[in-house]
């Protein structure tokens, strides 16, 4: 039984590991699908409009976090974005992920300032 409980587990956890890292591939035919360069260039780091954000080369964490924000809309902890809104609205957690992956592993060019 013990062994029996110990293997669902690490099921479980392989499967969560898995679905945080992201799936970079699927996470690229996502963005194609979305027609993500649209609006923030080509290469994901020259939007068409200065106050649209570069996704190349952010952070995993941050970039999930404001897809989940922008499908929770006017809920509590969102973004109010018509266009974003409408394109999320169909991404499971998952896909999700798979596009901040895609995104986080792009060659980015923001620099921090200190």
């Amino acid at each position: 039984m013990k062994k029996t409980l110990l293997a669902v587990a690490c099921l479980i956890a392989s499967a969560t590991a898995s679905a945080v890292g992201g799936n970079i591939n699927n996470g690229k035919a996502l963005a194609e699908k979305y027609a993500c360069a649209t609006c923030h260039g080509k290469d994901y780091n020259s939007p068409i409009d200065p106050s649209y954000p570069k996704l190349a080369g952010q952070h995993k964490d941050y970039l999930a976090h404001a897809l989940v924000a922008y499908k929770r809309g006017d809920g509590p902890n969102g973004r109010n974005n018509p266009i974003m809104g409408g394109l999320v609205k169909p991404l499971s957690n998952k896909d999700i992920a798979d596009l901040a992956a895609y995104f986080h592993s792009l060659p980015g060019n923001m620099v921090v300032k200190r």
